[in-house]
Order: C-alpha cells, then sequence, then structure tokens
C-alpha cells in the first residue's frame, strides 16, 4: 500500500467492537417490617406512620381538663338531683329518719292570694295514701277566711287523723277560720303568744243607700222573693231581713261550736264560755283545754315522732305547692304583719262587689 499513490484507498481507522450497555442494577426491595403487614410494591408510597405519643407535659394537661369537666359534671348533676327532691317536694336532706309531712295553712282561707283550699285537700289526699308518711304536721298560720273552705279543710284533716298521727303547729296566728282547721287534728302545740280562738262568725256588707241618693243614682230591682236581696247596698236592712242573716250566721255558729267541742273533747257549755269571738293567747288557750302544748315548730316535730313511735332523725317532707320555698319564707314575716290588711281587704271587696259572704275571720 502506497500512501503517495492516488489510486490507492485511504487507509481506514480499524473500529473496535462496543461494549455492551451496562447492566440495570437489581431492584432490591426493602426488608419487611414486623407489624405493618406485607411490603409495599415497588413505586408505592411510604406507608403510613403513626405520630409519636403527645409528651408527658400534654398528657397531665388533658387530665387536668379532664378532671375538671368531670367535677363540673358532678356539680350540675347534684343540682339535678336536688331539684328533682324539691319539684317533687321533699327538703334536701341526706336523713334516712322517718318521713313526716307538713302541710301549711297560712293566710286567710279562701280569699284570693290566700290559701287555695283546692290545693290543701289534694296535698292531704296525696300524703294519706303514702305509706311512707309515718305522720303529718298540720303548720297554721292564719286569721282564718271563708266558712265553706276552712270547713272542707278541717273535714279532709279529721279523715287523715283515722289513718296517721296528725299534730298540729300554730304559728303567730291560728284563729277563727284557722282554728277551726286545728280542731281536726289530734293534738295542738301553740307558743305561748300565738293568737287564737276568735270562735264566731262575721258577716258584714256596706249600706250605699245614702250615697247613690246624694247623687240620685237610682237602681231598679227584680226579684223572685222577698229575702233574694238581702244583702243589696242600696236599700235599707228591713227588721226581717236582719232576723234572717242573724239566723244564718247563728246556724253557722253552732257548726263552729260543735266541730271545736268535738275536736277538744270538751262540753259545749264550756267551749260557749270562750265562743263569743274573743281572741286568745296560747297560755290561756292552754289553760282552757284548747291546745294541748306550749312550744314551737320543732316542740310539734318532737311530738308527733312519740306519737307515732317514731326514732331517729326525722325526714320533713312539704309536698309540692307551685312556689317557691325561699319566697315562701322570705314573705312569711310580712304575710304576717299584714294580716290586719288583709281583713280589710276582704271586706273592702264584699262590700264594694255587693257580695254576701260569712267568714270565720278575726275581727
Amino acid at each position: 500500500m502506497n500512501p503517495t499513490d492516488p489510486n490507492e484507498p485511504l487507509p481506514t481507522t480499524p473500529v473496535e467492537p462496543s461494549a455492551p450497555p451496562p447492566a440495570e442494577p437489581a431492584r432490591v426491595s426493602p426488608p419487611p417490617q414486623a407489624g405493618w403487614g406485607a411490603p409495599p410494591a415497588w413505586g408505592a408510597p411510604p406507608p403510613h406512620v403513626p405520630p409519636p405519643p403527645p409528651p408527658r407535659r400534654d398528657r397531665l394537661a388533658l387530665g387536668v381538663v379532664a378532671f375538671i369537666f368531670g367535677g363540673l359534671f358532678l356539680v350540675f348533676f347534684g343540682f339535678l338531683v336536688l331539684a328533682y327532691g324539691a319539684v317533687k317536694g321533699e327538703s334536701p336532706s341526706l336523713s334516712t329518719g322517718p318521713k313526716i309531712a307538713v302541710i301549711e295553712v297560712k293566710g286567710p282561707i279562701g280569699v284570693d292570694g290566700g290559701v287555695d283550699a283546692d290545693r290543701v285537700l289534694r296535698q292531704i289526699r296525696r300524703v294519706a295514701e303514702d305509706d311512707g308518711m309515718k305522720a303529718v304536721l298540720v303548720r297554721i298560720d292564719s286569721p282564718g277566711g271563708a266558712v265553706g273552705p276552712s270547713q272542707e279543710i278541717h273535714d279532709e284533716v279529721r279523715r287523715l287523723a283515722e289513718k296517721k298521727v296528725v299534730i298540729c303547729s300554730m304559728g303567730s296566728m291560728a284563729a277563727s277560720g284557722g282554728f277551726y282547721v286545728a280542731m281536726g287534728c289530734d293534738k295542738i302545740v301553740a307558743e305561748a303568744g300565738t293568737l287564737t280562738g276568735s270562735i264566731g262568725v262575721i258577716l258584714q256588707f256596706a249600706n250605699l243607700k245614702g250615697l247613690v241618693e246624694r247623687w240620685d243614682i237610682k237602681f231598679e230591682t227584680v226579684k223572685s222573693g222577698k229575702l233574694k236581696d238581702t244583702a243589696n247596698p242600696f236599700t235599707d236592712m228591713t227588721p226581717e231581713k236582719r232576723a234572717y242573716l242573724q239566723d244564718l250566721s247563728d246556724q253557722i255558729y253552732r257548726q263552729f261550736l260543735a266541730a271545736v267541742a268535738e275536736g277538744r273533747e270538751l262540753p259545749e257549755a264550756e267551749v260557749r264560755e270562750v265562743a263569743d269571738g274573743r281572741i286568745l293567747t296560747g297560755a290561756e288557750a292552754k289553760q282552757r283545754g284548747l291546745v294541748d302544748e306550749i312550744g314551737n315548730f320543732y316542740d310539734a316535730v318532737e311530738l308527733a315522732k312519740t306519737e307515732a313511735n317514731l326514732s331517729g332523725e326525722p325526714h320533713l317532707v312539704y309536698p309540692p305547692d307551685g312556689r317557691s320555698r325561699f319566697l315562701d319564707q322570705l314573705l312569711g314575716g310580712l304575710v304576717r304583719a299584714t294580716a290586719d290588711a288583709v281583713r280589710a281587704e276582704v271586706r273592702r271587696e264584699a262590700a264594694a262587689e255587693g257580695q254576701l259572704g260569712l267568714y270565720y275571720l278575726a275581727h
């Protein structure tokens, strides 16, 4: 081969055979981890790893919060228990002693804003049917009131006394209709200064004839009988009308007299000596046999325990009356202090409405 000869082909550079491409590294799967199942496939997302537990300080804070909310729940639950007891009429006491029911007769009887006779009758019936009530305390603080409601409560108290021991506790006043109610109880406890008695009947209405004549006002009356307008305030009281009203008053008075004689087991003639409407103190009433013992409310509770052969600290149960016990205690003094004003209001309303009203009312 002549390199200078133009007819000679140029020499070529020998080409060495190319090396094979490097082999792909083998796919190695990660080693299996205990407790996390089968190893994931190649290219799959990494397995979920749970977060680490909170630091000890955070766990302590959570415990404190749980303790606080648990305490608040217990307090709220206790409040609900007390509220439920109040709705049922039971005092919030943890006493496990015998139950003594307390029936309250406070204020004028059968008069708006005073003692609701229907409510008291329902309370007495519930107590009579409750075998858990071993004795009953009738707390009276009343100047009296309408004849019919006073007699209704008295009759129901008497029926209750046939089933259970019934003790009366007189407050500042238990006169006239209030005294009538007390006659249905087995025993009566009053303070020496309690105002009681006032055995009698009162009937009052205004005569406005002179007033209407002054202003030249005339009232026309059409009636079916000559005594139908006996209590008409715009006519004169005739002797016939007066005799009729006096006889009516005397009949109701004799009913009162008989109730006292029967309730206290006294001769009627002996009761009549003080049954002229006079008010007696508790001390004088005891001397006359109208009261059994001198003492306060808790002395009456002890007497109820003794008469019913009970032992242990009693659990006093107040039937629900739709009013707050706190407000009742708060206003109790006000009710007693305004007894005279209430009596005046009763008379004023009866006169204004021209209605005939008979009352066992201290006057």
